[in-house]
């Protein structure tokens, strides 16, 4: 067992029953959502998972928290496989792993002051006194950048940026260690991104927190992740470290991903191609054989269709699932 590995995805698949025979009483199809994914998060580190909408990345951050249950594969933390937990055990599990969602006002109780809906984490597993709950709420609050004094307040008089501050500390309350934020800034204005960019780097910095990152922005992760995942259609066709990621690419679908994200420099954006893929996102209901990028690739060739590429290390902690890599 690997010891630095806080949080570790083994073969982890999940399909979502879709349409239904009226005569036979079941589902017709399956959307492939997260295919055989796996990967380790290692102990104090940020994993970022990229790519574009519908690729599996939320669900693939929901099933590593134990929201929804896997189809198939196993999801361990510090060693112990948390998809085989009954329901007591992952009550305790809970403390371990907690989530920052993209939408901090929908994850906000609108009839529950900031204050409570902060400690809700602390009441359910009766952590604390209901004295020393509030103590520790508001020690949440300043660490995260609010006025311990708005304890009462609810969550309409603060703005986006407050609500995710407060979102974070309700992920804190359990002193967790592992923490899946799924898209935590892309709701929010760019400046206040940064600042919950900055956030998240002192609180990890602080108290040894590990990040499994979810985004569809490259250039949001780039300067946070110490590891970079790149999903396509339900699989992670490339990973690595972010300077592996970033300028040696080797994944035609994370060159076009790169080519897309904007650059401030006008001299250097007018220099640099953009890729424009052809075709649209195929149906993860009826995925492409072989390689689920060859539709849209323009290296493809007939072996891409036949056999579908393994995610094979290219270099030192750099994977990449493709039969001619760039």
């Amino acid at each position: 067992m690997n010891t630095d590995l806080v949080l570790e995805a083994r073969g982890l698949r999940k399909y979502f029953p879709t349409g239904a025979s009226k005569m036979l009483q079941r589902p017709t199809d399956v959307v492939q959502a997260v295919d055989e994914v796996s990967f380790g998060l290692r102990r104090g580190t940020t994993l970022a998972i990229v790519g574009e909408s519908g690729c599996g990345k939320s669900t693939l951050g929901r099933l590593l928290a134990r929201l929804i249950e896997p189809t198939a594969g196993s999801v361990l933390l510090d060693g112990k496989d948390i998809t085989k937990a009954s329901s007591r055990e992952l009550l305790a599990l809970r403390r371990d792993i907690q989530v920052v969602f993209q939408d901090p006002y929908a994850c906000l109780n609108p009839r529950h002051s900031i204050g409570q809906s902060i400690g809700t984490p602390i009441r359910i597993q009766k952590t604390l006194s209901r004295a020393d709950e509030k103590a520790r709420v508001r020690e949440l609050m300043a660490l995260v950048g609010l006025n311990p004094e708005h304890y009462n307040r609810f969550p309409h008089e603060f703005s986006g940026g407050q609500r995710q501050r407060a979102g974070i500390a309700r992920a804190l309350a359990l002193q967790p260690k592992v923490i899946i934020a799924d898209e935590p800034v892309s709701a929010l204005d760019v400046s206040i991104q940064a600042q919950i960019l900055n956030l998240m780097e002192d609180l990890q910095s602080s108290m040894g927190l590990s990040y499994v990152f979810i985004a569809h922005d490259l250039s949001v992760v780039r300067h946070i992740a110490d590891q970079v995942a790149v999903m396509y259609l339900g699989k992670i066709v490339e990973i690595g470290d972010p300077t592996a990621v970033y300028e040696r690419s080797a994944h035609p679908y994370t060159k076009a991903l790169l080519s897309a994200v904007p650059v401030a420099d006008p001299k250097g954006a007018g220099e640099r191609k953009r890729i424009v893929l052809s075709g649209d996102v195929p149906s993860p209901v009826n995925p492409p054989s072989g390689c689920r990028f060859r539709t849209r690739c323009p290296k493809a060739e007939a072996r891409c269709a036949a056999e579908e590429p393994l995610l094979i290390e290219r270099e030192s902690g750099h994977q990449v699932a493709c039969h001619f890599p760039l």
